[in-house]
């Protein structure tokens, strides 16, 4: 039975209009659609870089909205308080949104759900953000899956259902209700000039994304196997801030990749890994919330790494000035691009907690501010897989050795060269935006020598990194 009251469309990350469950829902009840987005207390604490990223975004779809006859109502505030506030307005029925998995996240839609149930207004929540539901994938035996290649091999043959088509028209309220602008809430004030040099590196919206996948399925995902692994290529999807923020679904990737691997493309499936580790992260999240803040092994809790953020050797991680040119020029390409090939997040991440024995949620922090793809799960999952304290990870004695990655993956110095400017008698753009790109008042600039010595030497930080191991675990 059609309702004509009109419905409420909270947005999240989920910020698109093909394949979005909840918005066919919203339509499907017959009455008018209003798409919300609330500037809420997560909101406001999101890191300088992806709430910059999420901006645009935001502008994004609000300009694909109003091709439609519809509207993106912004609205900033207690997501509860804006919510009902709008029900009354709107004279609504239903409020709807897309389900996510973090435990911020599930806790504020736990309490908005109970409280708007209690006022009498029906509540609808929906997946889209992953391609199976949590609670949906068990062991033989039940419980969640800590381990990859068994939860692969429990996804990999099941059915994902077809995305669905974005729509043609998206009926509108015979009133709007009033919108706060997007320029007024000032979400890039934090990147101050850095936004000027990152944007160009950003694909922002569906159609943008929908294009790259595109472009990866028919020109790259081929050769995907050993490109991944290459900085310096343009190897990879690509779509990592597009999947960050819903601006395209895991299915329509899913099953791009599973036509790939009908044509005999033989990276499709190493792909479609891929995906599944990004699922596997949000299983994890889910079952086990404390992996945003504490170690993920319980006995990796008393480890004796350093937890201060501003020393002088985590300041010179953080600046891209180590001395160990894969590290530092990887922590470049994220301040230009406001990405980091993921090869590269594996060299920095394990010199960080291994080299300089710092903490691990020091990175993660450092991270979480500076990545315009930044994900809660991944971002999560990933420090602790390079620290060796996260589920599935890799063994702490496994140290990367930053000089003997860059021999193998970057053998002709190109990723170097194209983020390093110092030394260089005609330093790339790339590499000069940097300086344009980072704080003021870090007072660095391409004239500077770069250091004659690593801050701490790769055999030194490696035999002690395993010393404080052995120690330990004695």
């Amino acid at each position: 039975m059609s309702d004509n009251r009109p419905t409420i469309l909270w947005l999240r990350r989920d910020l698109r209009l093909s394949d979005h469950p909840a918005l066919e829902a919203a339509m499907a009840r017959g009455g008018p659609v209003v798409p919300v987005f609330i500037c809420d207390d997560l909101v406001e604490g999101l890191g300088a870089a992806p709430k910059w990223r999420l901006g645009l975004s935001l502008a994004d779809l609000a300009g694909r909205l109003e091709g439609l006859g519809s509207r993106l109502i912004l609205r900033r505030g207690d997501a509860l308080e804006v919510l009902r506030g709008l029900v009354k307005e709107l004279g609504a029925g239903t409020v709807m949104w897309s389900r996510l998995y973090d435990p911020q996240s599930i806790e504020r839609d736990k309490n908005v759900k109970a409280a708007l149930k209690e006022d009498g207004v029906e509540v609808e929540s929906h997946a889209g953000h992953l391609l199976f539901e949590p609670w949906t994938v068990e062991t033989g035996t039940g419980g969640f899956y800590k381990v990859y290649t068994p939860f692969w091999r429990a996804v990999r043959g099941r059915e994902v259902a077809a995305p669905l088509s974005a729509p043609t028209d998206i009926s509108a309220p015979k009133a709007w209700p009033a919108s706060d602008s997007l320029d007024d809430w000032q979400f890039g004030r934090a990147m101050n000039r850095g936004a000027e040099v990152c944007r160009p590196y950003q694909r922002v919206g569906e159609e943008a994304a929908q294009g790259r996948l595109g472009w990866f399925m028919g020109e790259a995902v081929g050769s995907y196997d050993e490109a991944r692994d290459l900085p310096a290529e343009d190897g990879t999807s690509g779509l990592s801030e597009n999947l960050a923020l819903g601006e395209i679904s895991p299915r329509r990737c899913w099953h791009a990749g599973l036509r790939a691997m009908e044509e005999g493309k033989p990276g499709a499936e190493t792909w479609l890994k891929e995906l599944v580790w990004r699922e596997f992260a949000y299983h994890l999240i889910y079952h086990t919330p404390h992996i945003t803040e504490q170690s993920w092994r319980e006995e990796w809790r008393g480890f004796p790494w350093s937890e201060e953020e501003d020393t002088e050797k985590v300041m010179a991680w953080k600046q891209g000035r180590t001395g160990v040119p894969f590290v530092d020029a990887a922590m470049r390409e994220m301040y230009v691009t406001g990405k980091m090939h993921n090869r590269a997040r594996m060299i920095v991440a394990s010199y960080l907690t291994k080299h300089l024995m710092t903490h691990w949620r020091v990175g993660q922090k450092w991270f979480e501010n500076c990545l315009t793809d930044w994900d809660p799960a991944s971002n999560a999952m990933g420090w602790q897989w390079a620290a060796g304290s996260g589920p599935d990870a890799t063994p702490y004695f496994r140290v990367f050795n930053p000089e003997t990655q860059a021999k193998k993956f970057d053998a002709q110095g190109t990723y170097l060269r194209r983020w390093i400017a110092e030394g260089q008698k005609g330093p790339t753009k790339t590499a000069l935006s940097f300086f344009d790109a980072v704080p003021r008042a870090w007072s660095l600039n391409p004239h500077m020598p770069y250091p004659d010595e690593p801050i701490v030497g790769l055999k030194e930080g490696r035999s002690r990194a395993l010393d404080v191991y052995e120690t330990w675990k004695g």
